[in-house]
């Protein structure tokens, strides 16, 4: 089980607006010892949204799922749920109560709103969702978002989609915090061939199992010279003795080695 992201948006796609959800939920994640564990990018595609979910669905992992809630015509999520999981949408009571009181909220003082407006009929759209799920409260406007089958379903303005993720966390995966903890050390290598290193890393991966091996070439720049950051990453107990191996067979070949820069 990991973790996962959609983004749904065709503004996204076209560079339109710039996403932020990524690198939020990577935090929210790390805050709490957990880590992403892939990241789409969808348009407003019906099709292709419902091919997504239903490949994600079929799977074990925790999913957030931000954009296309809403009840305009580019709005697809909630349909393409439903969709994917071959379940009717239905009307969720508190959902639309929860609609209700924002309208009441929101009409002009002393007057009371046409519940049966169109506009307003528009609105409670919103709160229809996969047979089934559950709410996920907004503290934005009170307008929830849902879950179903491990999914986690939440409006793309990061100002309500944020605290809903938290708040998901916080509720539902206390249970899971400090299971994705991992320690990385590695250090810069100069003089070597990316390709020369490759039997020592798979080495490494070979003989420290659950320890994931990584080497980032540089080219350099006006301020460092061609080198290659290598290191390891996992469970911290893992990592220690990895990473000292790693360095003991460096210092073996003679490798010149060097701290990472100070960030």
């Amino acid at each position: 089980m990991g973790f996962g992201l959609i983004v749904v948006g065709d503004e996204i796609l076209s560079g339109k607006r710039q996403d932020k959800h990524f690198s939020k939920v990577i935090a929210l994640l790390a805050e709490r010892g957990l880590q992403l564990s892939w990241a789409e990018f969808v348009g407003d595609d019906p099709a292709r949204l419902t091919a997504l979910l239903r490949r994600s669905f079929a799977g074990d992992d925790i999913v957030f799922s931000c954009g296309g809630i809403g009840a305009t015509p580019d709005d697809h999520t909630r349909q393409c749920a439903a969709a994917a999981l071959g379940l009717p949408l239905v009307l969720h009571p508190e959902g639309r109560r929860l609609i209700e009181a924002r309208i009441r909220a929101t009409a002009p003082q002393g007057s009371q709103p046409d519940l049966d407006a169109p506009d307003n009929l528009q609105r409670f759209r919103m709160a229809e969702f996969p047979q089934g799920a559950t709410l996920i409260p907004n503290p934005y406007n009170g307008i929830a978002g849902f879950t179903v089958a491990r999914h986690h379903f939440v409006p793309g303005f990061p100002v309500m989609a944020w605290p809903m993720i938290a708040w998901v966390l916080d509720e539902c995966y206390a249970g899971l915090f400090g299971s994705g903890r991992q320690l990385e050390r590695s250090l810069l290598v100069y003089g070597q061939a990316e390709a020369a290193l490759t039997p020592l890393m798979e080495a490494l991966q070979r003989d420290y199992p659950g320890v994931r091996v990584f080497s980032l070439p540089s080219v350099g720049d006006g301020n460092t010279r061609r080198h290659i950051e290598l290191g390891v990453k996992g469970a911290p107990d893992r990592v220690e003795p990895a990473f000292a191996a790693l360095r003991a067979e460096l210092a073996r070949r003679g490798a010149e080695t060097g701290p990472l820069p100070e960030a």
